[in-house]
């Protein structure tokens, strides 16, 4: 085994993906869905969001050995109508389960003009703009959203009441990359904790408590991420509850504040909504109305102090171009992920440039 464990470096986004899949085939899941993790996480990195990117390695080997994540799920389509339809995850990893709904949300929304699919009983989706992409590239507007067990402090209150609740959207833009909003109703995913953990960085006040309710800055403390914009993302992610979970007959938030439910289960569900934009309109008069919308807001007036106005998912275009380019840097705490995932497997870390 050969890297580095302890410091900073770049690392190639194919020698990871290599690296990434070897790991998760190593812990039971088959090629192609190791692939399948490796690849939506490797992505994030690639983008700059590297609190959903390869960090999350040896906690999703923690879920797999606590059988939280079923390496090897048996996927079904349990319900389905003429544009709805429920996937039975059966505790797939997250990327597996929500790219195979969002493929399954597109013939659907051939059909019916949209794809309304419910998952049922997934983990961690890493990032779900990843799948919202999906439908852009089949030029269908694309959402994906999802319900998780209560990590975030409600507002008003010291406690978890609600999930960081995850929310992607991406239009396709013709000439113009997709338009992609990709955001957490925290104030800062708890990826992003982790992440300042990994750096050895304080956090910004305002973005998380302790475990006793109090406001921290220190990332070694900090156990609940606060909801963005205080009611407004509290609101979104209880509603984001009752756009899946509950329609799933499959709650997750009450049982957990009720005390209605023993153990500490790892459960997601989540929602995949696919828009076939030529039921509509003309995909080209769609494409260049976006390309004529993005015009608009790059031409505003910008405000003191602000160099350029960026679109949705424009920050993250650039991120992944340079990248792609000059490796996805590492910092220590992920290097050490990554070494000890190496050890368990006998594998060799990807090399640093």
């Amino acid at each position: 085994m050969t890297g580095p464990t302890g410091r900073t470096g770049r690392v190639s986004a194919a020698a990871l993906t290599e690296f990434s899949t070897a790991v998760f085939a190593a812990a039971g899941m088959s090629p192609e869905d190791a692939a399948t993790v490796a690849r939506v996480l490797v992505w994030a990195n690639l983008r700059g969001v590297d609190s959903h990117g390869v960090l999350r390695i040896p906690r999703y080997l923690d879920l797999c050995d606590r059988g939280r994540i079923n390496p090897r799920p048996s996927m079904r389509v349990t319900h389905a109508a003429a544009s709805l339809f429920v996937v039975d995850a059966d505790r797939a990893p997250g990327p597996v389960a929500m790219t195979h709904a969002m493929r399954q949300a597109i013939p659907k929304a051939r059909a019916a003009g949209i794809g309304w699919g419910l998952v049922r009983e997934t983990t961690h989706c890493a990032a779900v703009g990843y799948y919202t992409l999906i439908a852009a590239r089949a030029r269908m507007a694309g959402l994906a959203t999802v319900a998780s067990t209560p990590n975030m402090a409600y507002h008003g209150a010291r406690g978890a009441g609600v999930s960081t609740a995850a929310v992607a959207i991406a239009a396709p833009g013709g000439q113009h990359p997709p338009l992609m909003l990709d955001m957490s109703a925290a104030v800062a995913a708890a990826g992003k904790l982790m992440q300042a953990r990994n750096a050895s960085e304080a956090i910004p006040e305002g973005w998380a408590l302790d475990r006793d309710g109090a406001p921290t800055v220190d990332p070694d403390r900090a156990a609940l991420p606060l909801p963005l914009g205080g009611p407004k993302g509290a609101g979104l992610a209880l509603m984001i509850e009752c756009l899946t979970s509950l329609m799933l007959g499959h709650p997750v938030l009450s049982p957990r504040l009720l005390g209605d439910e023993a153990g500490d289960r790892h459960r997601q569900n989540a929602l995949v909504v696919a828009v076939d934009i030529a039921a509509l309109i003309g995909p080209e008069i769609y494409e260049r109305q976006v390309e004529r919308l993005a015009a608009g807001i790059k031409s505003l007036p910008r405000a003191d102090g602000v160099d350029e106005i960026l679109l949705p998912g424009e920050r993250g275009d650039r991120i992944l171009a340079r990248r792609e380019r000059d490796g996805i840097p590492l910092p220590p705490g992920t290097w050490r992920g990554l070494a000890a995932a190496a050890r368990r497997f006998g594998l060799d870390l990807p090399p640093a440039l």
